[in-house]
């Protein structure tokens, strides 16, 4: 069996030899081939590399792509790098696979009677897990008992650039803090130094002036979050619809300000632009529109489905900030007096378990397992329309999980208040393109969820 951890099972063929040409072309004669043949000897290309980079011009080592296999490693792992939006992932999905056997990871314990305790509690969440599954729960339901330390196993890829930028991250930053990621880090550098030593040349050196904390010491005591409100919309552009508008037109026709002016001063002129711009497949005028919003008590289950859009700028509070007091219920769970015990008592052990090891004072290295797929936590992201079409596409679809379904169902219900006229061309993909792309997997409710969303 192989041993859990990072493997580097893929390396663009040309490797360095392409970041040593892109560092060449900028100033050197030749044609692109030209200076890639010239950039074939292994030892000079590194000290290129590293005098390139250390001058700031680090975009030449995106050139090189690394392909990952995560083994076995915990789902706090997948939470902490699937953050690193310009990396592509592909992971194991807990709505379609059982989890019932999935193992997890043992963090360091002071003592026998400890580590008895933390898997007695963790043998004890899988159980209910299968128990629900037994029960007709749903996996995507069931899984919400499932702890953060069970086994994840998923694919990454990424350029130069946002492999040194994790590493950091893992090593000298955040990650530091947990032993797993940091341990995790220290592999994964050391196969990706062996194979481009260029690029890794003075990583140690300037990982050390690495900081991701921010200290906010002068706040006051934070107050707890009592919204009922799924999502909050915080700022958003607020002549959102004739930016759009305006950008298309500029774009299309090269008008002067003040022609494009004079077209968008009529409100019938304005939807005909948005219409044409949303049906576009280059639909970039929508890109001048952006909205912050804040979406309050979201499972750690459904926050994976956030984080894999990668066009936004979401900040997310680390893990052991989730609410151990708070947990999604699903309507299958709360049909089932039996099944609902079961469910209740998941949460119940893992905060007694948590605030056990909190006064043995263990430190976030362990803490952060204890916490439940299903607990919450709050956090607050900024898109544009562009990607928010396809965010809506996506999760307001009835094949979306039901949690992100409903974030996004009163999401664009709060967009239509403020910019009525471009998002009542949004939502899911039967609606805002005509044809449902889910073939075998379709709700068959097409005709009825456009006419929901008509009205919505």
């Amino acid at each position: 069996m192989t041993k859990a951890g990072v493997y580097l099972i893929g390396l663009s063929d040309c490797d360095e030899k392409v970041c040593a040409a892109a560092g060449r072309i900028s100033t050197q004669e030749g044609t692109a081939l030209e200076i890639y043949g010239k950039s074939q000897d292994k030892e000079k290309n590194a000290k290129l590399i590293s005098k390139v980079t250390k001058s700031g011009h680090t975009s030449t080592i995106e050139h090189v792509f690394f392909n990952l296999a995560f083994e076995n490693v915990s789902v706090v792992v997948e939470q902490f790098l699937i953050e690193f939006r310009l990396a592509s992932f592909t992971v194991k999905s807990r709505r379609y696979v059982d989890f019932g056997s999935a193992g997890y990871f043992m963090p360091e314990f002071k003592n026998e009677s400890d580590k008895k305790l933390y898997t007695d509690t963790m043998d004890s969440l899988f159980d209910a897990y299968v128990s629900l599954t037994e029960k007709g729960i749903p996996k995507e339901d069931a899984r919400f008992v499932l702890p953060y330390c069970f086994y994840s196993n998923f694919l990454c890829s990424l350029g130069g650039r946002e492999l040194i930028n994790l590493l950091n991250a893992m090593i000298y930053g955040r990650g530091r803090k947990i032993k797993e990621i940091y341990e995790l880090g220290l592999s994964l550098y050391a196969q990706c130094k062996e194979k481009t030593p260029g690029i890794f040349s003075d990583f140690e050196i300037r990982g050390k002036k690495y900081r991701d904390e921010i200290s906010l010491d002068f706040c006051e005591e934070k107050e707890t979050n009592k919204s009922a409100e799924p999502c909050e919309i915080l700022s958003y552009t607020s002549d959102g619809e004739r930016n759009i508008a305006r950008a298309a037109l500029i774009e299309k026709f090269n008008y002067s300000s003040s022609q494009a002016e004079r077209i968008i001063s009529s409100k019938e002129n304005i939807r005909h632009i948005l219409e044409a711009v949303t049906k576009s497949s280059r639909p970039r005028a929508l890109e001048h529109f952006n909205c912050t919003v804040r979406f309050n008590k979201v499972s750690l289950a459904c926050l994976t489905h956030f984080a894999r859009h990668r066009i936004q700028s979401i900040s997310i509070p680390e893990l052991i900030c989730a609410d151990r007091e708070s947990y999604v219920i699903p309507e299958t769970v709360k049909n089932g007096t039996e099944a609902y015990t079961v469910y209740h008592n998941c949460f119940e052990k893992i905060k007694i378990l948590f605030n056990a090891f909190s006064k043995k004072g263990y430190d976030e290295s362990t803490l952060v397992y204890l916490v439940l797929s299903g607990n919450t936590v709050d956090f607050v992201t900024t898109m544009n329309a562009r990607e928010m079409m396809l965010f809506f596409k996506l999760r307001s679809c009835t094949r979306a999980q039901w949690e992100i379904q409903e974030f996004a169902v009163d999401f664009l219900k709060k967009l239509r208040k403020i910019a009525p006229d471009l998002f009542s061309f949004y939502g899911p993909s039967c609606y805002a393109t005509g044809a449902c792309p889910e073939g075998r997997m379709t709700c068959g409710r097409s005709a009825e969820i456009k006419d929901k969303f008509k009205t919505l």
